[in-house]
């Protein structure tokens, strides 16, 4: 067969075979944390809007949890009730981190950002808390400047794409920290406050040149020419859409949350890499056949190991109860000191 006629093949890695690595980094990092009297930290978890793919995350949660040192507390609770509970496991030594399965108020987005900011901020394991996204935009990495002990926590998607580009080794790593996507230009279709937006910013104040777009068209996040900016700047492309980004982008990562959106796979270029972040499939079938070098068709197993991970962060950060042990101490001052 002549070398023209050779199929091209696509490189499809599940989240599942990058979660693995990830969860045996959680299991050693939380045995440092700990120390040798070490007991299971415990993560309550609230459930108030009968959502079928939130109770299939917390079924994943639950098992991830268990297999890896953790306990699993769902509590199930009517929404007229969850800011009470969600109090008492503020109030609870026994919680280590908190969860709350979102939308729950649909209609009223408020009303869910006022029940993210009712979760004690030390046990915020998603990242959502004020105090944690304004860090995460501002391209702040610690909690307690100028001690810098305490890691502040970004929220669990986007942090589990981004581990997902460590993986995938579109991170440099010979560029110093914080640097290592310079030169990479990538596309995030999807602008929502969870997770598209977070996720432009973490990948622009990395260095990329990152594309965001939504609806309303695209903005594009930097850190001004050569990097130069503490943080990411954003500008409108006015006039801009799929047609004028995609075709630019080495990276293009779809979050549209609904069956009908797919990319349009003429505008991908080839050996581009391919990351699906939506319940539904944004590529067709022909990305990965004529187009991707990698395609990545799910992230949900990767967000529960970085859902862990930000578990054992709550862990460290807080103040042991014998800190005693040097190496504890020091172990915490480490604890995935990467970002």
């Amino acid at each position: 067969m002549a070398s023209q006629d050779v199929p091209k093949t696509c490189k499809v890695i599940t989240a599942d075979t990058i979660a693995k690595g990830l969860l045996a980094e959680v299991k050693e990092t939380l045995a440092k944390v700990q120390g040798p009297n070490g007991t299971e930290p415990t993560l309550a978890a609230f459930l108030a809007n009968g959502d079928p793919a939130a109770v299939k995350y917390a079924e994943w949660s639950k098992k991830t949890c268990e297999e890896n040192g953790f306990k699993f507390d769902l509590r199930t609770v009517e929404k007229d009730l969850l800011e009470e509970e969600i109090m008492r496991a503020n109030d609870d030594d026994q919680v280590d981190g908190t969860i709350v399965y979102y939308p729950i108020f649909p209609q009223n987005p408020t009303h869910d950002q006022y029940v993210q900011e009712t979760v004690e901020l030390s046990k915020d394991v998603e990242g959502m808390r004020h105090k944690h996204l304004h860090n995460m935009y501002h391209n702040v990495r610690f909690l307690d400047p100028p001690e810098n002990k305490k890691k502040s926590i970004l929220p669990c998607t986007p942090l589990a794409v981004v581990k997902i580009l460590e993986y995938l080794q579109i991170y440099n790593p010979i560029l110093a920290s914080g640097n290592r996507l310079f030169g990479k230009t990538i596309t995030v279709i999807n602008r929502s406050e969870v997770n598209g937006r977070p996720l432009a910013a973490l990948l622009a104040n990395d260095g990329a040149t990152v594309y965001s777009v939504d609806i309303t068209g695209v903005q594009l996040f930097t850190r001004g020419q050569g990097i130069k900016k503490p943080r990411h700047q954003v500008e409108d492309k006015e006039g801009w859409g799929l047609k004028d980004c995609v075709p630019l982008s080495d990276v293009v990562i779809g979050g549209v949350p609904v069956e009908s959106f797919k990319v349009p796979t003429e505008l991908i270029r080839d050996g581009a890499v391919c990351i699906n972040f939506s319940s539904y499939k944004n590529f067709d079938g022909p990305v990965i056949k004529e187009k991707a070098a990698i395609y990545v068709p799910s992230v949900g197993k990767v967000t529960i190991a970085v859902l862990l991970r930000n578990l054992v962060r709550l862990v460290a950060n807080r103040p042991s109860k014998d800190d005693t042990a040097k190496s504890v101490i020091q172990a915490k001052s480490e604890a995935f000191a990467d970002d």
